[in-house]
């Protein structure tokens, strides 16, 4: 347990004093990506990575109860917000790519979902082939564009695809289920995405979830995108684009916890909109699910 109350710890993720680039010895770095001009509904995630910040002091009481080692005290770093170009979507993304190569192993904090290519660019760089995809969400974002607008938040996953920076039949979509067009949606399955969409999860279980996860992604290298709207508006309504019937936050965090194993790259945590959220649950969330995936990374490290 730390030995400053919560409240008084830095403001860093996890209480860790801001550093300006990764320092030696650091083997993860956690950046927020303060982005969300290419939403379609309502703005506001731009202020998600301080939110999800501030949130993640509640999660340096103690260890992780599964692994039983502080995700805190691990080799990583807050290295800051990336760089954006302001109003300029195709900038912004050269601009994010650039900063996320440099890092060998990054967790971000957004921001819009808009924000995963260019991460996903920059891995299949580093890599040298398409990786594996887990992808939680209300939405396929494999939408062609959105309003006529070709890189906003809802069209990632079809550039992803597209540009082979992903597997598709490496790629899982969890909580899936709002409304989309039949031809998107059958576009997005004839690629090989597997769809486990929210009321499956309800119906089966995180267990069976995580199962067919892992069979999805074998032993690929794997990245993890978790969109908060994923959740139920109930466990997470500070988002843009909320849609009811989703995940509850105890079955996102079971699915999690089962992924021990996978080769997991980089991850995300995305579309956190402040501004409407209710006493900081929609931040909570979202710092929870970075600290998950960091005890899954642990053993790793």
């Amino acid at each position: 347990m730390s030995e400053t109350p919560t409240f008084m710890l830095p403001s860093g993720f996890l209480g860790l004093e801001p550093q300006r680039g990764l320092p030696a010895g650091a083997k993860v770095g956690i950046a927020g990506i303060p982005l969300d001009i290419g939403t379609t509904n309502r703005s506001g995630a731009r202020f998600g990575p301080q939110a999800i910040r501030q949130a993640s002091r509640m999660l340096v009481d103690g260890d992780h109860p599964r692994g039983w080692i502080d995700p805190a005290k691990l080799p990583i770093a807050d290295i800051g917000n990336f760089r954006i170009a302001l109003g300029d979507i195709p900038a912004s993304l050269d601009a994010i790519e650039r900063q996320a190569a440099a890092i060998p192993h990054l967790i971000a904090l957004g921001g819009e979902h808009g924000v995963t290519l260019p991460l996903l660019r920059a891995l299949r760089k580093r890599i040298g082939e398409p990786i594996a995809l887990v992808h939680f969400d209300a939405h396929v974002d494999t939408w062609p564009d959105n309003f006529g607008q070709r890189y906003a938040h809802g069209s990632v996953f079809y550039h992803a695809i597209e540009e082979r920076l992903i597997d598709p039949r490496r790629t899982v979509q969890i909580g899936i289920r709002s409304p989309v067009q039949r031809e998107v949606h059958d576009w997005t399955t004839g690629q090989g995405v597997l769809i486990l969409d929210a009321e499956m999860v309800h119906e089966n279980g995180p267990k069976a979830a995580a199962e067919r996860i892992r069979d999805a992604v074998g032993d690929a290298p794997a990245y993890l995108s978790f969109d908060i709207d994923a959740l139920d508006p109930a466990f997470a309504p500070g988002t843009g684009t909320p849609e009811i019937g989703g995940l509850a936050s105890w079955q996102a965090q079971g699915i999690l916890r089962r992924l021990g194993g996978l080769r997991f790259v980089g991850m995300d945590v995305v579309e956190v909109a402040p501004p409407y959220d209710v006493a900081e649950i929609t931040a909570l969330a979202a710092a929870t699910v970075a600290w998950e995936y960091l005890a899954l990374i642990a053993p790793g490290l």
